[in-house]
Formats: C-alpha cells, structure tokens, sequence
C-alpha cells in the first residue's frame, strides 16, 4: 500500500482521503483551514500540521484544493511540495484547475525530479463518499499505471484521456454539460410548478426517459425541498465556468450556451447565492419568473 499524503480536506478531499485510508493506504493529511481532519484520523489516518510534515516520505501527494493559485501555492510555497517531497514523487493534482496551469506545473515537477498526473473529479459529494467518482487523467502513461490503486479507492471509471493538462480540459467540459443540465432542470421545475403539476411524480416519469440524467437524479431532491446544502457550491461551479470561457477563447471556438450559463452563475453569485449548491440555479429562474425566493 502506498503512502499517501493528501492536502485539502474540504467537501470532496475529506471522503477521498477517507476511502484511501479505509482501503489499506497509509494517509496523513493536511488543511489549510484546522478542524477537518477529524473522519480521516478516525478512519486511520492522521494529521500532519504543515504541507512539508504532510509530504515527508510520501510516495504520492494528492491534492484538492479550490483553484490554481492554490494549487501553485501548495507545490510553489515556500513549504511546499517542491521543497520537501521526496525525489520521484507522484503528484496527483485531483483539484479542478486551468490547462495551461496544470502544463506549467508539469514541467516544474519535473525540474524538480517529481512525477505529475492531473486527475480532475466528478461525481460531487456523493461520489466522493461512495468512492464512485469519475477521474479523468492527464499525464504519462507509466505514471496513470503505477496510480491505479490510489485511483481505484476513490473513483469508479478512471480514464486516461492524454497528455498534461487533457485531464483538466474534459473537466472543464464536464462543468460545460452538468451546468447545462442543472440549468435546464431548473426551468423545467419552474415551468411545471407554473402548471400546478405534481412536481414529485412528474420528475420521476422525467427521470424514467430521455431527459434523465446523473444531474435530475442527484439534483432533483435539493429543488423539490428547496434546500441547497452544498455538495459543490456555485462559486467553484463558477470557477469552472470561466475556465471554459478562457480556455475557448484560447482555441478560438465559440460556446454560445457556456458563455450564457456563466452569466447564470455569476448572477447568482451576484445575488448572494455563491456558497449554496449549483442546483440552487433554480432560485435564479425563479427571480427572472417574479417569483418570491426563500
């Protein structure tokens, strides 16, 4: 079993970490904000008060942290990975940040005699928990191999999709498509409510067809409850959001939906929504509808 060190044990690295610990790995983990590490040591992990305590004699360090200044702070910081982890080190960046930020940070790794792998997730909280996660994977092909037991602790379908960065760019097209689809979902509810339809039943029969989707299924309770404890807030969604509109512009393709999806998002972090779950989308149609939001 490897030795793990995990840095980032938020909504998603916490159960991650977790699931790693609980399937044999030797995990000791760190976060920024104390008070986290709490389900990791109790699952046989333990904790580590510093980013160069964390990666002391690791052979992998995982990390999930919200965006690439972060990301770049943990490797680049003046105790960081670069500066205390041990040489051929695998580093799997599991976070969802820029293409081009993922590259830069390869090639440093590299510099530096470390081993890099860009391992962005989807799956939200619930796969995280249930270790169901989809990763999609950037980097060399021997070092995806020799990361298949961390990945298979964590996530169900693990793909290698090329070269650097690659794992970061189907990420940002999977931010693409669940925006989509939260959005749509959330006019959908707002259109049915309109028609006083049984909104319960009429989701299931929804679900049942060609308009399912992961998103009705796992989305559909936080809008009939009108709760929206974050799974993954709409700040981060909206993160993702611009990385799209950056990384299209780069290529020089036009996204017409992804450009009208992150006025969505920025709305409704504009009207204070930013810490609540992405389905609280659904508060956004209702404010553009005139209806009174909760």
């Amino acid at each position: 079993m490897a030795s793990i060190a995990f840095i980032g044990l938020g909504i998603m690295g916490s159960p991650m970490a977790v699931n790693l610990a609980r399937a044999g790995h030797h995990v000791v983990g760190y976060n920024l904000v104390p008070g986290r590490t709490g389900p990791l040591v109790e699952a046989g992990g333990r904790e580590a008060g510093s980013i160069a305590a964390c990666v002391a004699g690791a052979d992998v360090v995982a990390i999930m942290v919200p965006d690439s200044p972060d990301v770049e702070a943990v490797i680049s910081g003046d105790d960081g990975v670069l500066g205390n982890a041990a040489p051929g080190s695998l580093i799997i960046d599991f976070s969802s940040i820029r293409p081009d930020v993922t590259a830069a940070l390869a090639a440093t790794a590299k510099r530096h005699g470390l081993r890099y792998l860009d391992a962005p997730v989807s799956g939200g909280e619930v796969g995280a928990i249930k270790a169901t996660l989809s990763i999609m994977v950037g980097g060399d092909e021997t070092d995806v191999e020799s990361a298949g037991e961390v990945f298979s602790a964590v996530g169900k379908t693990i793909v290698h999709v090329g070269g650097h960065g690659a794992g970061q760019t189907v990420k940002a097209a999977n931010q693409l498509i669940v925006a989509a689809n939260i959005q749509a979902l959330a006019e959908a509810v707002v259109f049915l409510q309109a028609f006083d339809v049984d909104l319960d039943a009429a989701l299931t029969v929804l679900e049942g067809g060609l308009a399912g989707s992961a998103v009705l299924n796992q989305k559909r309770s936080n809008m009939l409850a009108h709760k929206f404890e974050p799974g993954f807030r709409i700040d981060l969604h909206h993160k993702d959001l611009g990385i799209v509109g950056a990384a299209a512009r780069e290529a020089g393709v036009v996204l017409p939906v992804g450009t009208l999806l992150g006025q969505l998002m920025a709305s409704s972090r504009a009207n204070g929504d930013g810490s609540l779950d992405h389905s609280a989308l659904l508060r956004g149609v209702e404010r553009l509808s005139g209806l009174a939001v909760d």
